[in-house]
């Protein structure tokens, strides 16, 4: 079992780590929220449409997908154009209100609502978890698969809230939101090549 809560930790940060929508959008939420429990909504939705995709691909989903070759093409073509609008949105974005200066801060339902759309219809994530993760549990049974499982789930848990709290320093220090719209075009760069990725998977 610990070899393979092991694996889970590994393979879950390899995955979580790369910069993309959902990401961007929880370091943000913890930059431009005046106090890290403001911008804890972004943090859990995040974590629990995680914990959703992640078990739905250990009980099997991932199977079904893999062998249904035009539900993956459909799929690769959603996440190429969700991609591309995704990374014009950030693009786009500003930290600050160029009118007034001010910080932009979400309610919480605007997070929620935000944070599970990038989560739950990002193909791109789902191909991942399920695609990844998903096919990766199939090594494993009983206690050893529940292990792996566990710590998929506790690696997006952590990440999630380190996201917020390396947000909330810079954040605190980046008050004019400049530094918070520079990390949003790099973003969005990133964003788009995962797309073109995505797009030749897609097309070719």
């Amino acid at each position: 079992m610990a070899q393979a809560f092991i694996h889970g930790l590994i393979l879950a940060f390899g995955l979580i780590i790369p910069l993309g929508v959902q990401n961007v959008f929880v370091f943000n939420q913890g930059a431009t929220q005046p106090t890290l429990l403001r911008a804890l909504p972004a943090v859990i939705t995040a974590s629990l449409c995680d914990t959703i995709l992640i078990l739905l691909a250990v009980l099997g989903v991932s199977v079904v997908v893999l062998q249904v070759s035009w539900l993956a093409y459909i799929l690769y073509g959603a996440g190429f154009l969700f991609l591309l609008y995704m990374g014009w949105v950030t693009w786009k974005s500003a930290a600050a209100n160029p009118a007034t200066g001010e910080i932009v801060r979400l309610p919480a339902k605007k997070q929620i609502a935000f944070t599970a759309s990038v989560s739950l219809l990002n193909p791109h994530a789902i191909l991942d978890t399920i695609g990844v993760i998903g096919t990766s549990s199939l090594g494993y049974s009983g206690m050893a698969k529940w292990g792996f499982t566990a710590a998929c789930i506790l690696v997006s848990y952590c990440w999630f809230l380190g996201l917020s709290i390396v947000g909330r320093r810079i954040g605190s220090i980046d008050r004019s939101g400049k530094w918070l719209a520079l990390i949003n075009r790099i973003s969005a760069v990133i964003i788009w090549g995962v797309a073109l990725y995505m797009g030749g998977k897609w097309l070719f």
